[in-house]
């Protein structure tokens, strides 16, 4: 290989699609002298060398080992930059998907002359070239490891530019922002209201900055999926109502009061979107260490949970203690509470509808009457989380905190412009501002911090 290329333009090569035995896996290479390599080891049915094949076509052939030995039978997708994802020459291999034959396949290549892509290095390139942002290639990431329909739709609007959109408009009005201070200092005996037009614009990017920040805890019900806590008195029947959610028998189920001692997950996929459903230990005072540290676990998940389910046994009287902590857990948890009714088998009357501020659902765990009542009304409430914000969300850390951070130092500015405004300083913190939009973007931004981001993608990405 030629000395002369840069780490970014030397050829690398990886598996694409994820390890394990399969049909088929996809091997990408690209670089300056992808197509050089590729005729040493690599030869198509037609006798064409693969440099000489034409762009955007696909051949089929073998990849041999650097001494002739055919490592397999092969399908060849011949992509020429800059019509590619990484804006180089690409070649991609679809091969068997054994793992021994991934492995001699990349080896031979390293052997005549590329090197491993290091994690997310073929992205890097993307970014690097300028055929996507880092916003988008975040967006990568987040496709990949999406738990739910929701993920998938909200990074696939990330990857096609909505939260890039919105950046680049609030890059657009701090341009103008520092536009205005620069005018300032030609016009200094001038009576123009500069102040005004600058307070103007910093307070509707900040109005956008806290829209764009108000999207994250959404973003992360979208990203993992909805916590769902189903907590109350012992042997309300949480435990059977749990298995009739999740359709299976994973909680104990039995008539002993106490028998849940701890925390039991299980997850399932409801129209698109994750559900995690925790059974919790039954609330009541006891002196028993052990059922003790279940209760207090029991409240920390009611505090964790996006939704909580609290569960009423329909068919007996509480206590005043009891119906102090029913009280008090509805009080504190108000927004994300679901009153349920479990047990209306064992009532010899009609169920009918409780004056409450809270939704109520009245089902039969035993019977699996108004499980799907329960079900709808646990989607309703998933669908208002996300209904206060339209996309673009932020979907991950680095995001809000660059965006809190952003916020800070433009409050901080917009509050000291009374009542005088020193145009020089407030022209160097939105000069500061844009910049760090612009490492949102990756317009502007470290080797260290691109390392940063990367790291965290597949090797192959």
């Amino acid at each position: 290989m030629s000395p002369l290329y840069t780490p970014d333009e030397q050829t690398i090569v990886a598996q694409s699609t994820a390890q394990g035995s399969g049909a088929l896996a996809i091997i990408r290479a690209c670089g300056l002298d992808v197509f050089t390599i590729a005729d040493k080891i690599c030869r198509a049915d037609n006798k064409k060398p693969l440099s000489e094949q034409a762009t955007h076509t696909i051949a089929h052939g073998i990849v041999c080992d650097t001494s002739g030995t055919m490592l397999d039978d092969v399908l060849f997708y011949i992509m020429r930059g800059p019509r590619t994802f990484t804006g180089q020459d690409t070649l991609e291999i679809s091969c068997h998907n054994n793992q021994f034959i991934v492995n001699n396949i990349i080896a031979s290549w390293v052997n005549a002359g590329a090197r491993l892509a290091s994690p997310g290095e073929f992205t890097r390139r993307s970014v690097l070239a300028g055929k996507i942002d880092l916003v988008q290639a975040e967006a990568i990431a987040e496709l990949i490891s999406a738990q739910s329909q929701q993920a998938i739709d909200k990074s696939l609007a990330q990857l096609k530019g909505s939260l890039s959109c919105e950046l680049e408009a609030i890059a657009t009005e701090l341009v103008r922002a520092i536009a205005l201070c620069e005018a300032s200092f030609e016009f200094l005996d001038e009576e123009l209201e500069f102040g005004t037009q600058i307070k103007t614009i910093m307070s509707n990017v900040i109005h956008n900055v806290d829209r764009l920040r108000a999207t994250y805890s959404s973003a992360q019900h979208i990203r993992t999926g909805v916590r769902i806590a189903l907590i109350g008195s012992v042997n309300a029947g949480k435990s059977s109502l749990f298995n009739s959610l999740i359709g299976s028998n994973r909680a104990i189920v039995t008539d002993i009061e106490g028998t849940t001692r701890d925390v039991v997950e299980a997850g399932l996929y409801v129209s698109g979107m994750y559900w995690t459903l925790v059974d919790t230990a039954g609330l009541r005072h006891t002196s028993d260490i052990i059922e003790q540290e279940g209760i207090r676990r029991s409240y920390e998940q009611a505090h964790m949970a996006d939704i909580v389910l609290l569960v009423h046994d329909a068919h007996r009287q509480y206590t005043v203690a009891e119906q102090q902590i029913y009280d008090h857990l509805s009080e504190t948890y108000r927004s994300k509470i679901i009153m349920v009714r479990n047990k209306i088998d064992l009532l010899d009357y009609s169920v009918s509808s409780v004056p409450s501020d809270h939704v109520w659902a009245h089902v039969s765990s035993t019977t699996d009457t108004g499980i799907q009542d329960l079900k709808d009304a646990i989607e309703q409430k998933i669908q208002r989380l996300f209904t206060a914000h339209s996309s673009p969300f932020l979907l991950n850390a680095r995001h809000m905190h660059v965006l809190t951070a952003l916020h800070t130092m433009l409050h901080d500015v917009y509050t000291r412009m009374e009542p005088i405004v020193h145009y020089e300083l407030v022209s160097y913190h939105l000069n500061d501002a844009l910049v760090q939009v612009c490492e949102l973007t990756g317009k502007s931004i470290s080797e260290q911090a691109l390392d940063a981001v990367f790291r965290e993608f597949c090797v192959g990405k």
